[in-house]
């Protein structure tokens, strides 16, 4: 009789035990509240067919920290949650339903905001979306209405959604129905470098909103669509992948990489390195901010390289190219002895809004003159286009592009004497 007691007692030990085990064997099942992952162990939630799993992984850039992801078979990220977090991070389901991802000390880093409003448990789909569902299976939050920087097959990148990835972002836009990329700054400056879309607007003649917003997606044959109205036409067509059509156990996606470029790939299941097949700025020189402030792109055969405009400058991290340039004598340290320092088939990026203010038409001479007699102008490029167009850039960042093939000439102020790199190499 005294034995029973232990036994009941084991017993309930061991059911705990394996609940405590539950997220961690887990290949489809739903995870009930109270379920967590973390960095320190191999738990993970997978979708019914294994293709996609959520666990932490480390992050490329810093090992010693890990991102709570969703990754496709062979490793291809396509969600994470928030920031990434040390090893004593995790990513919990609390009790009130609530999915909320914290550092070592427990601070709430992101969350799903959904606390009290009925989740009662958490599954990975086998598109690869996250979603959070009530006691009848209603979806009441999905990771596909939340991206990071990549967008899969089933998945409506919409008007209102970002993709973001470093200062870089993507939309539709929610009035010409365009899909652009923008470069933000810390603060309020924003460029705009890719503003494209079908043609058609995604407003009525009557200036009432289209019943569908403009949406992006990819289809599984590897057509990229931009629809307005939630209508296919030929038009709606952004992009064919060079591998259009092709079959397989393969998964497309859409993503905005960390050099500002959006593109579309295609990975085999297992496969782990994803191919290139569309890429929307087909000149990555021409995105803006490539190689960072006063940094100034070309090409070293077919890949870009990053270098200064002039001996006056010096990288602004000599082991990262990508992270601008610096003049080594500022121009408030020597004031009343600048010059303008011509550059050859050098152009400074000037798109939406800047173009509004720092275009003007005049000769090639007064594009520099009137730029170094302007305090607030840093630099400037005249188009040899026949247009008669200058750019004074007056912004506190400033890309540029080289290339034997630009119809223009720039000028940068520089702290007398000007500097010129040595040919046949200005770029690091």
């Amino acid at each position: 009789m005294r034995t029973l007691p232990r036994r009941h007692g084991d017993l309930a030990l061991l059911c705990g035990f394996s609940l405590l085990l539950l997220p961690l064997l887990s290949h489809g099942a739903d995870m009930p509240l109270g379920s967590t992952l973390s960095p320190s162990n191999s738990a993970s939630w997978s979708s019914p067919n294994n293709t996609f799993t959520l666990s932490f992984t480390p992050s490329p850039t810093s090992p010693s920290l890990f991102a709570a992801a969703i990754t496709y078979a062979g490793g291809v990220p396509v969600w994470s949650a928030g920031a990434v977090v040390d090893s004593g991070g995790s990513l919990r389901l609390t009790s009130d339903g609530d999915l909320r991802l914290l550092n070592g000390s427990g601070a709430v880093l992101w969350s799903s905001n959904t606390g009290g409003h009925g989740v009662a448990a958490a599954a990975v789909l086998q598109n690869g979306n996250l979603v959070l569902k009530n006691s009848t299976g209603t979806t009441l939050w999905q990771s596909f209405d939340h991206p990071t920087d990549t967008v899969v097959v089933s998945q409506n990148f919409t008007a209102g959604m970002n993709l973001t990835s470093g200062p870089y972002v993507c939309t539709v836009d929610k009035n010409t129905g365009n899909l652009t990329l923008r470069w933000t700054s810390g603060g309020d400056t924003t460029v705009t470098y890719f503003d494209k879309g079908t043609g058609t607007s995604s407003t009525t003649g009557n200036n009432k909103t289209a019943s569908s917003p403009p949406t992006l997606t990819i289809q599984s044959n590897g057509l990229v669509f931009l629809t307005t109205g939630g209508e296919l036409t030929p038009e709606s067509v952004v992009a064919y992948s060079t591998n259009y059509g092709e079959s397989g156990d393969m998964l497309w996606f859409v993503r905005l990489d960390a050099d500002g470029n959006l593109r579309a790939y295609s990975v085999a299941r297992g496969g782990g390195a994803a191919t290139a097949q569309w890429s929307a700025v087909t000149d990555q020189c021409e995105v803006f901010g490539y190689c960072g402030d006063m940094g100034v792109c070309g090409y070293n055969g077919t890949s870009p390289v990053c270098g200064c405009p002039s001996l006056n400058f010096e990288l602004a991290d000599a082991s990262n190219s990508r992270a601008g340039c610096k003049r080594k004598v500022e121009l408030h340290d020597c004031p009343g002895n600048t010059t303008m320092l011509q550059l050859d088939n050098t152009r400074f990026l000037t798109y939406p809004p800047e173009i509004a203010v720092e275009v003007f038409f005049v000769r090639i001479t007064a594009c520099r003159l009137d730029c170094l007699a302007a305090d607030s102008c840093v630099a400037s490029t005249a188009l040899s286009d026949g247009s008669g167009l200058c750019y004074l850039k007056v912004s506190s960042f400033v890309s540029a592009y080289r290339s034997a093939a630009l119809p223009s000439t720039s000028f940068v102020k520089v702290c007398f004497p000007g500097m010129p790199n040595q040919p046949p190499s200005q770029c690091h």
